[in-house]
């Protein structure tokens, strides 16, 4: 009987303006590769959510008025995301979804959007300075090649706590200062990065990995 790996999706429907779900589409046919079948569950407004349910959360990104829409409803997940962390399971962020994981992101109109304030990190949205364009950085698992398209410039509070996903070689990644792209803190990444970013083999793989170790520990609880 084949194994199913479940995958949470935030806010699918709201938060996927560069196409984000192809990360979600390529870990499935990684996985399909290994034996395993995958269920994806859109978690949107309203629904409910437990974080340990599931092998892997994926939370792309979105707008201005998609991000503030769904800034109310995220609060409710708060601590079943917070717990989910900091107990090391795989999570990838993208754009939007990365930034709600910081303190606030504050908007073109001066707006503050709260995040869940998880992780010391905020964001800054600078509508002079888009950055877009292709990025290329090096990270623990090899070289990325992407694309960015943000105005929003992240920065870390506490340095020591938070890792950068990827030095930077081509692009801004968090902002044009820093030299950093995304962020990585235990088993979560953050990234700007689309195009999407699991079209690099290198981190895709590594990421399925830590997918199949969490599904494993997730079915020996199971059986207890």
């Amino acid at each position: 009987m084949t194994e199913t790996i479940k995958i949470a999706y935030l806010y699918e429907d709201l938060m996927n303006t560069y196409g984000d779900s192809g990360d979600v589409k390529i870990l499935s046919f990684l996985l399909k590769e290994q034996g395993y079948d995958t269920i994806v569950d859109n978690i949107s407004l309203g629904m409910k959510f437990n974080a340990f349910d599931y092998d892997f959360v994926f939370f792309g990104g979105g707008q201005d008025f998609e991000q503030s829409v769904v800034a109310p409803d995220l609060q409710r997940h708060r601590q079943t995301i917070k717990d989910y962390i900091e107990a090391d399971k795989p999570m990838l962020c993208i754009c939007g979804g990365y930034q709600f994981l910081g303190k606030y992101y504050e908007t073109s109109s001066g707006d503050t959007i709260p995040g869940l304030n998880i992780l010391p990190l905020h964001t800054i949205f600078k509508a002079d300075s888009r950055m877009i364009g292709d990025t290329e950085y090096k990270t623990k698992w090899g070289t990325v090649k992407a694309f960015e398209n943000h105005s929003g410039r992240t920065y870390f509070d506490d340095k020591d706590k938070l890792k950068p996903f990827g030095t930077m070689i081509q692009g801004y990644g968090n902002n044009p200062d820093s030299g950093q792209e995304g962020m990585r803190y235990k088993n979560t990444i953050g990234s700007y990065s689309h195009g999407p970013i699991l079209r690099n083999e290198n981190v895709a793989r590594a990421i399925a990995d830590e997918i199949i170790k969490s599904h494993k520990e997730r079915m020996a609880k199971k059986v207890k």
